[in-house]
C-alpha cells in the first residue's frame, strides 16, 4: 500500500517547494481479503462478511485526535452492515433526548410538556415561579391529589398615611366684628334675597345666635371683605344683632374666589341658573390663572376638569354653564323666572346678542318658551345669516311636537343618596325602581292618559 502510495504521488513542481504529501488514510479490512487485492475470478462469499459483523458488533465512530487523525469512511449504503444501519436508527436525534431515556411517570406525577422543561417547584418565599410557554397553566392530571391552593404573591401593604397638621402659620381667632364694619365681596354672583329660607335662618340666629363664624379678608381701604357669611351677616342684621363672629384670614384674589364659591355652591339650597353659571365662571378663571403660564387651550382643558371635580360635574355640564354667562341680561332673567329651560337656553347663548334680544321680547311677548328643537333652528339660522324678528316670531309662535324631556341630576346631588361607588346603571336602575313602587301607590286616574280621561267625561 505503501508502494501505492508513492506511485500516486504528484510529482515535485519545478521551481517551487515541494507540495505537502497527502495524508495517509487507513482502509478497512474485510474478512476475507487480507492479502491485497482479491485476484481475477475468485468470488467473495458476503454471507462471511456479515457473520463477522455480528460477532464484532457495529464500528465505532470515528475519534477525532490530533489534527490529521480523523479516520474516513466511504461505505456505501447497500455495503454497510445491517446492523449498523439499524444502530444508527436507534442513535438520539439532535437537541431531543432517546425517548427510551426518560423515566416513565409515577403514578399522580404530571406528564411534562412537549418540548417544555418540568416546572420548578415554588420558592421558599411563596411565590409561584412561572412555567415556559407563555405563562399557561396546565390541568392537573386525573387521580392525582389536588394541588394546594399558590399563595398570590400580596402587595406590600400600603405605607399609613400621617395625618397632616392642620394648624396654620398664621394663628387664628374667633373674633366679633361690627356688621358695619363687613362689605360685600367684589362682583359676588350669589344675591342674598329676603324669601322663606333666609326668614328661617333669622329665627335660628335670632334663638341661638350664628353657629358658624362668617370668613373675611382685610381690605385696603378700611373694614373687611366676606368671604363666605353674606346671608349669616343679613340674618344677624335682621335679627337685631350689631356684630357677629368672624375669622380673619389674609387672602390672594384667587384663594377668595376659589374659598367663596365652593362655601356657597356647596352650602346653598337654591341657587338661580345664572348665580351658578357667574360662579363657575370666577372659579374656572381663578384655577386657571393659578395653573397656567400663559392662555393657552391646554390650561383651560385642565381648568374645566379641575371645577368639574371640585362640584361633583363633567366636563360638559361645566363647559354649557359657562356658556350661559353669554345670555343677554334679559334672557338670564327669563331663564331664572323659569321661562327658558336649560338646554334650549345654552343653545341660544351661541346666538349674537343683537338677535338674543329680540327672542327675549318674542318670548314675553308670545308667553311661549322655546324648545330644544326651535332652539337649534334659532342657532342654525343665525349661524347662515338668516336670522331675522319675523323668522323668530315664526319659529317661537308654532305649535310644539312633544320631544323627550331631559332632567339633569348632578353627580353631587346623586352622591348623597347613592355614595361615591355606585355606578350610573345601578343609580339609574334604583330611581325607576322607586318610581315603579311610587306610581302602584297613586290613584288609578292619575296614570290614565288624557284620552281615556276624555273618554270617562
Amino acid at each position: 500500500m505503501a508502494d501505492e502510495t508513492k506511485t500516486n504521488a504528484t510529482p515535485e513542481a519545478p521551481g517551487g517547494p515541494p507540495p505537502p504529501a497527502p495524508e495517509q488514510t487507513e482502509q478497512a479490512v474485510i474478512p476475507g481479503m487480507d492479502g491485497g487485492p482479491a485476484p481475477s475470478g475468485k468470488v467473495i462469499d458476503l454471507s462471511d462478511v456479515r457473520a463477522e459483523a455480528d460477532k464484532t458488533g457495529p464500528e465505532a465512530p470515528p475519534e477525532q485526535g490530533a489534527a490529521g487523525s480523523v479516520t474516513e469512511y466511504t461505505k456505501q449504503e447497500w455495503e454497510r452492515p445491517l446492523q449498523e444501519i439499524e444502530a444508527e436508527q436507534k442513535k438520539p436525534r439532535r437537541g431531543r433526548p432517546p425517548k427510551t431515556d426518560r423515566a416513565a411517570p409515577e403514578a399522580g406525577e404530571k406528564k411534562p410538556g412537549r418540548g417544555r422543561a418540568p416546572k420548578a417547584k415554588a420558592a421558599p418565599s411563596g411565590k409561584a415561579d412561572k412555567a415556559p410557554g407563555k405563562g399557561k397553566r396546565a390541568a392537573p392530571s386525573k387521580g392525582a391529589p389536588p394541588a394546594p391552593a399558590k399563595e398570590e404573591a400580596s402587595a406590600p401593604p400600603p405605607e399609613p398615611v400621617q395625618p397632616r397638621d392642620a394648624t396654620r402659620a398664621e394663628k387664628e381667632e374667633i373674633v366679633y366684628l361690627n356688621l358695619s364694619d363687613l362689605h360685600p365681596f367684589k362682583d359676588h354672583p350669589f344675591g342674598v334675597r329676603d324669601d322663606a329660607e333666609m326668614q328661617g335662618l333669622v329665627e335660628s340666629v335670632r334663638s341661638g345666635g350664628v353657629n358658624q363664624p362668617a370668613l373675611v379678608r382685610p381690605r385696603e381701604d378700611g373694614g373687611y371683605e366676606i368671604i363666605a357669611g353674606h346671608r349669616r351677616q343679613r340674618a344677624s342684621e335682621l335679627a337685631g344683632f350689631m356684630n357677629m363672629p368672624c375669622i380673619i384670614r389674609n387672602m390672594t384674589d384667587d384663594e377668595a374666589v376659589l374659598a367663596m364659591t365652593d362655601d356657597n355652591l356647596r352650602h346653598r339650597e337654591k341657587l338661580l341658573p345664572s348665580e351658578k353659571a357667574a360662579a363657575l365662571q370666577q372659579q374656572y378663571e381663578a384655577i386657571k390663572h393659578q395653573g397656567s403660564r400663559g392662555d393657552d387651550d391646554e390650561a383651560g382643558k385642565l381648568s374645566l376638569q379641575s371645577v368639574g371635580q371640585r362640584n361633583g360635574m363633567s366636563v360638559k355640564t361645566v363647559q354649557r354653564y359657562l356658556w350661559l354667562n353669554d345670555l343677554v341680561p334679559e334672557l338670564k332673567e327669563v331663564m331664572d323666572a323659569g321661562k327658558l329651560s336649560f338646554t334650549p337656553a345654552v343653545e341660544i347663548s351661541r346666538i349674537r346678542p343683537k338677535h338674543q334680544k329680540y327672542i327675549a321680547v318674542s318670548i314675553e311677548g308670545q308667553q311661549s318658551s322655546p324648545s330644544q328643537g326651535q332652539a337649534k333652528r334659532l342657532r342654525e339660522l343665525d349661524k347662515d345669516n338668516k336670522l331675522n324678528p319675523d323668522a323668530i316670531d315664526a319659529i317661537l309662535s308654532e305649535e310644539k311636537k312633544k320631544e323627550d324631556i331631559s332632567v339633569i341630576i348632578s353627580g353631587a346631588e346623586l352622591e348623597k343618596y347613592f355614595g361615591k361607588e355606585a355606578t350610573p346603571r345601578q343609580m339609574k336602575d334604583q330611581i325607576m325602581a322607586l318610581l315603579d313602587g311610587w306610581k302602584e301607590k297613586q290613584p288609578p286616574e292619575l296614570g290614565k292618559g288624557d284620552k281615556k280621561v276624555e273618554m270617562e267625561k
